[in-house]
């Protein structure tokens, strides 16, 4: 097989596909599905959970956001007097779950906000990583700036 480029944005990638048989560099026998979250029709769902509940009304962006901060805060109290070494295996304790529902709590009011003040996350998501980009080059053999 050969190696896959590595791409400097999303255009390189395209382009280079449109030219290259992918069974050069994927051995097609071996790939497994992904299966991506559908962002929209999550926040599909969440709307039809919220408005069944008439909760629209509670639902503000400014409740989002401090229901966000919340959510957040409760995921830092898991970790909170972890050690670092204990932080890193938490998914094999038994705050697995715990983990698992105040990371869905934050993701919820993260697509709710989004949702409300139509942020397109796509595109404010490749946007920052850009500005990212920009701000933290690459230097020296993987370390940034």
């Amino acid at each position: 097989m050969k190696k896959i480029p590595d791409f400097k944005s999303e255009e390189e990638e395209r382009t280079f596909w449109s030219t290259h048989d992918s069974s050069d560099y994927m051995d097609w026998d071996k790939a497994q599905q992904v299966v991506l979250m559908d962002i929209h029709q999550i926040q599909k769902r969440l709307d039809e959970f919220a408005t069944e509940r008439d909760w629209g009304q509670f639902h503000t962006p400014k409740n989002l956001a401090m229901a966000l901060s919340v959510e957040a805060s409760e995921l830092v109290e898991i970790f909170q007097w972890l050690t670092p070494e204990q932080s890193v295996d938490i998914m094999q304790s038994s705050e697995r779950e715990h983990v698992e529902e105040e990371v869905a709590d934050i993701l919820i009011y993260l697509l709710r906000i989004a949702d409300k003040l139509g942020v397109d996350l796509n595109a404010a998501v490749d946007r920052k990583i850009e500005i990212n980009a920009r701000k933290y080059p690459v230097v020296d053999e993987g370390l940034s700036s």
